[in-house]
Parts: C-alpha cells; structure tokens; sequence
C-alpha cells in the first residue's frame, strides 16, 4: 500500500494506482469527462487537473500514478484555474443547444459547467461544425457537434464490446468520431455508449425527443431475458415506458447491460399488445369481461377433465415468467389433479434431475477466470454480459477460452482453440478432451475413444493449468438430445481439472422454474410430449410454441387438435389455434422475482400501470385457481406467494439454498451419442415475444442475419 496527502487528509491506495483512485476511496471529487473506472486510461480531456506538491504544472489525476509521501491538493487556486481553462476550451466549440438535447438534466458537461464555465465566451470565431452520422437502428449520432473528444465510446468498443467500431480520424478541430467506413454500430452491448458519453454526441433513438430526464418516475426492476438478471432502472412517463438503464450491481451486471435489455420495452405499446380478454366464437374473436372469460375456461376445463380425465389437461409456461407466475402454475395443474407442467420447451431430452442446474460458480467469478471450455453457446449472442465478463479475463488476465460447437463463432475476444463438430459429435468431442485429460494426468479415460487430437490435448492443458477454470454449457448443450451424456463428461473433466462445472441458463428464470418445479411430476408429460397432441386442454402461459419450442410450426398443428386452448399472454398471441386470450402484465407492469444463473433471487415491483384490462399473471392464476376451488391459493400479494416459495419473510432469502443446487448426472459416460437433430437454440432477438416483438431490436444486423438463416 501507499500512503498520500489528499486535500490534507492521509489516504491507503494499492500501489499502481492512480491519483483519481485515491479520490475515490477518500470520497473527494475531481471533476473528469475522459475517465471512466471500466474503461483504460486515455488522460484526454484533462479536466482532472490538480496541484501536486513540487509539480511545475498541474497534472491530470487519471493519469497520475501515486508514490510514497505525494502531497495533492484539487481546490488550489492553482488547480481550480486550470479545470476553468480547460472547460472554456471545452465550451469553445460546443453548441449552445441544451433546451433541446436528449442529455440535458444528466450532462456531466452541463453540470461542470455551471461550477468551473464562464459566463461569455472570449471565443468570436466560427464555431466548428461535425455532420451526423447514421449507425443503425439503436443509437443516435446526429449531434456530433457536441462531442468532446474524451474517446469513451471507442475505448468501450475495443474493451467492453470486444470490436473497435468506432474510432477518431482528423487532428485539432476537424477530429471527429466516426465508424470510418460509415458502417453501423452492430455490437450486442452498444446502447451502453449512450450511458457513458458525457455529452449528448450519443443518444438512444428510440428514445429521442421523448421526454425530459426530469419528467420521468423510476423504479428498479430486473431484466426479463437471458439469465444474467441484468439490473434496471425503467423510466415512466404518464405510465409509458419510454427509456430502460442499468443499475449497477457489481456482482451481476457491473453497469453494463444488453442492447435487449435495454431497447425491448419498445415492444410494451406495440399494436399486438392485448389489453382485454378475448373469446373465440364461431372462428371470430370477440372482447369479453374478465369474469366472463374466466368461466368459460373453469368450466371448459371442468368439462374437458369430466370426459377425459386430469391427465388430458397440461401447460406449456415459459422460462421467462416469474416465480411467482410458475408456481402459481404449477399449483393450478396439480390442484386439477394434473402432473402436466413444463418450462423446457426448447429441450429435446427430458431427464429426471437431482437438483437444480445452475451456474456452478458465481457471475463475478467469470471476470477473473484462467481458463475456460464452453460448450454449445454462440456466448456473445446467447448471453452478452457473461460473454463480456470473460472477455475481461482474456484481456486483463491472460484467460485461455476453448470452445465445442457447430459454427466457428465470432467471440470478439482471443480465442484458444475451437474443436468444430456437428451437434451429433458433440459428444464425442468432449469425450475426446476427457481422454487427453485422462492421458495427461495418467489416469483411466471414462469412455472409449480413439487418440485425442491436438485441439482436445490444447484444451486438456489449458483446463489442467490455472486454478480458476469453468466448463459451461450453453443453450444448445442444455436443449442437446444427448444433454445428460455432454454433462456427465463434463462432470468428469471437471473432477478431474479442478474446474466448476455449470449451465448458462437460457432465460431469466430457467433456473427458478425448476426450483418451483415447474416440471412433469411422477406419470406427467413433458413438453416434446405434449406438443405432439398429447393434450385436450392446454394452458399456454406468456409463451408462443411456434417459436419458443423444439416443435417449432408443428406444434401449431398439435394444439389446434385440442379442445381448449387457453394462451395468458401480454399479447395477441397464438390466435390461430387458441380459444382463450387472457391479457397478463409483462415484467414493467407487474411485481415479481426472477432467478438467475447463479441462483441469484432477485424481486422487483411494477413500474408502470397494466395496460387496458390486463392483470398480473399470477393474480390471474390465483383467481382461476380460486374459481376452480383448488385449495392453497388465496394469496393477497406477490410477496405471500414468495414467501410460501422461500419459506421465509419475502426478501429474506437472497440466493436459492445451496442444498438445492446440483449439477450431477447418472447418465453413463459414453463417447458417442449417434445420431441426433440439431439442438435448437433462438437468435438474440428471438429469444422471447418482448425482443420478438421491439421494432428497433428488429431492425439490427443481427436480426436481419437470423431472419435470413445466418449466424445470430
């Protein structure tokens, strides 16, 4: 450690650090424009300047490593003036536009400004002008006048992002930030640009002249979608969500989040959005009451189990509702004297677990890995936070990441080595990385293999070195027909290695799903069976088959053989083969609580009003469990069904209990899994009817590329 003087007071740093570290710690602010603590150094716009004793000039604190004894002082006459010159060079070239930019009520430089800017300008000459450059469907760099040149944005291309898309070209007044080439801002993590440049250069287009920052209310919520648990700060105006930030929490998101974390509530006053229940009568659909609606599902339920027992009715639930929602529904079937629940829609294989399959390390962990294999995951696409966090490893701590899959990927990050196998070897291929472990460790290998390759013997030494390692298994290991076989083999490389082993789980609750039990019980269906017409009546709840199952179109075909199809869903969906549309709240109108990858529980309240007559989903299911005289389901708030899940006061339990968590497998270790179907695994923006739904998210390169059958 190194001891400083800092406006007086002694201040502990860790050698290495910076001035502006050490303000950090004390709590003393310098103001910055350039600096940013996730990003590298740059020392560009120097408004950090401040007096260090014996210094001839001031020196920029960002960039000011400290020593043994060193005296700083920030409010000196000395430095004060300097940070006033800067800004008046700063202000010389900006544009007087603030009654009209997106920024305005959180500019650092407006803010800034009024403490260390002048009131005239001594500049009389003509005043630089930037043209606006056009970069796709999510930002907005109309206003490049405004850019200050402090590079946030770029550095968190190349560092954050993992691709250099923008970058500065010219010297001295004609220097501007630009794509070069004027090709489009495509990565997954783009939007955060909005968040970090200080000015308004970079701003949401959706968003654009929506609203004032202070016209609109906030409230924390968490991220619907993959199963980072992202959280956010969603802003309302006249009960419209109009704007979706981060809020940072360092042990899940940093303060970063997905562009569809961030752009998908566009999809919440979309023209498909329901907001009363509907009927369909004689092919027609008709607007109903909420009571007459329910009574017609009780009774065609009632009358459906009369002729052909419980057994005949089943529900679909996605991975995307809430807890709450998924225990509700599960309690709903099983009081209907039904086994016939299931959230894996997208699996092709339907084993009975131990426990619940998580993580198998915690998020923050992936930061600081040595070395990594992944399996089955387009990761930057399918989970775009964890894809970052590692990519933090290869760059700052030299992280050996190998991979299985189908297609060679692009990881934005160094890659060690990419063993390529189509999904039926799969199997085989980390069979083969299990017998180079074996061979190189001078133990037995698990299964019968041929000589392992050089790529397998490359990722056998990369797992066997370091000590901080993980083996994941992506979407399309977990959704692989020969998914307890891929674990098994991992379990035992694991083992053997030292690494943990874990899933990075689809959705936002996939890991929550199965901690409820939103599974088939003894003698139930799963739900490859019961999208094969398996079923009477079904209750589709928040989810769409055609698009978020294995079965795909077909399963269109097998629910519309059904005598009852009832869909619960924010919008109109599955109208070709439902019967029933129940209008539920999506995640900003409704309180609830997701689980993460790690087991992580998260709850979060509504942040704006229902949409027409649309309910929380899980106050509707209460209500049908109530109208159908299913005993254990009058609950008053969503916090009452939590505290029945946890067994403890909502709130009070903060990750799922370490005793349900388990990874393991019986299934036997072979070294090849025969012929299989390719897994199927949705593109980044067709994960879920909110991202499906999101005009802007839809008019990004990645979803042109997966509407076109390339790589998502």
């Amino acid at each position: 450690m190194v001891e400083i003087e800092l406006n007086g007071k002694k201040v502990e740093v860790p050698e290495g650090s910076m001035v502006m570290h050490a303000a950090e710690i004390s709590g003393t602010y310098i103001p910055h424009f350039c600096w940013h603590k996730k990003l590298s150094i740059a020392a560009n716009c120097r408004m950090c300047l401040v007096d260090v004793e014996k210094a001839p000039k001031p020196v920029p604190a960002c960039a000011t490593p400290v020593t043994n004894g060193m005296v700083v002082r920030t409010r000196t006459d000395k430095a004060v003036n300097a940070q006033k010159s800067v800004m008046e060079f700063l202000l010389i070239n900006h544009p007087l536009d603030c009654p009209v930019c997106d920024q305005g009520g959180e500019c650092q430089l407006q803010d800034l400004a009024l403490g260390y800017g002048m009131s005239a300008s001594r500049f009389t000459e003509e005043k630089r002008v930037v043209l606006p450059k056009e970069v796709g469907p999510l930002l907005s760099l109309q206003e490049m006048t405004r850019c200050i040149h402090c590079t946030r944005c770029i550095r968190f291309g190349e560092e954050i992002g993992g691709i250099m898309e923008l970058g500065m070209v010219n010297r001295g007044e004609f220097a501007e930030i630009t794509t070069i080439k004027g090709d489009t801002v495509d990565s997954e993590l783009s939007g955060n640009m909005i968040d970090i440049c200080p000015v308004g250069a970079i701003t949401s287009k959706p968003f654009r002249f929506s609203a004032r920052t202070w016209e609109l209310s906030r409230r924390r919520s968490v991220s619907p979608h993959d199963s980072t648990g992202a959280n956010l700060i969603v802003q309302v105006k006249n009960h419209k969500v109009l704007r979706v930030v981060p809020y940072e929490n360092e042990d899940v998101n940093e303060c970063w989040i997905a562009d569809r974390d961030r752009f998908s509530y566009e999809a919440l006053n979309c023209d498909e959005r329901l907001t009363r229940p509907m009927i369909k009568q004689g092919g027609q659909w008709q607007e109903v009451d909420w009571q007459t609606a329910l009574e017609y599902v009780g009774n065609g339920l009632r009358d459906i189990i009369a002729e052909h027992g419980a057994n005949s009715v089943g529900a679909l639930v996605s991975p995307h509702s809430t807890l709450e929602e998924l225990y509700l529904a599960r309690q709903l079937l099983n009081g209907l004297g039904s086994q016939n629940i299931d959230h894996r829609l997208r699996a092709a294989e339907f084993p009975t677990r131990h426990g619940v399959r998580w993580l198998g390390t915690s998020i923050a962990s992936l930061s600081t890995l040595q070395s990594a294999l992944v399996v089955g995951s387009n990761l930057r696409k399918d989970h775009p936070l964890f894809a970052q966090r590692i990519r933090q490893a290869v760059r700052k701590g030299g992280c050996s990441v190998n991979a299985i899959n189908a297609v060679d990927y692009d990881w934005a990050m160094a890659m060690g080595q990419v063993l390529l196998a189509p999904a039926s070897g799969w199997v085989a291929a980390l069979a083969e990385v299990a017998a180079a472990v074996a061979a190189q460790k001078g133990v037995a290998a698990p299964a019968a293999t041929g000589e392992p390759g050089a790529e397998a013997k490359a990722i056998a030494a990369a797992l066997l070195s370091g000590e901080r390692k993980a083996i994941l298994l992506g979407n399309a290991a977990a959704h692989h027909a020969r998914a307890s076989s891929l674990l098994a083999l991992a379990q035992w490389i694991g083992a053997q290695t030292g690494a943990s082993v874990g899933y990075l789980s689809e959705a936002a609750n996939t890991v929550g799903a199965q901690w409820v039990k939103a599974e088939p019980g003894e003698g139930g269906l799963n739900a490859g069976q019961m999208l094969s017409g398996a079923l009477k009546a079904a209750l589709l709840f928040n989810t769409e088959p055609e698009f978020d199952s294995a079965a795909g179109p077909a399963a269109a075909q097998a629910l519309g053989q059904a005598g009852m199809v009832v869909t619960l869903s924010p919008f109109k969906a599955n109208m070709a083969f439902s019967d029933v549309l129940l209008p539920i709240a999506p995640f900003t109108e409704t309180s609830g609580t997701f689980v993460n990858a790690e087991g992580r529980i998260q709850s979060f309240h509504a942040a704006a009003k229902a949409l027409g007559d649309s309910r929380p989903g899980w106050k509707v299911l209460r209500v049908l469990g109530t109208l159908l005289e299913i005993e254990g389901m009058q609950w008053e708030a969503s916090q009452d069904v939590l505290s029945a899940i946890t067994g403890t006061a909502a709130g009070e339990l903060a990750f799922v209990p370490a005793e349900a968590l388990d990874n393991t497998t019986d299934a036997p270790l072979v070294a090849d899994s025969g012929a299989v179907a390719e897994p199927v695994s949705a593109s980044i923006y067709q994960l879920d009817g909110l991202v499906r739904r999101s005009r802007p998210l839809q008019m990004t390169a990645d979803a042109h590329a997966a509407r076109e059958g390339g790589a998502s």
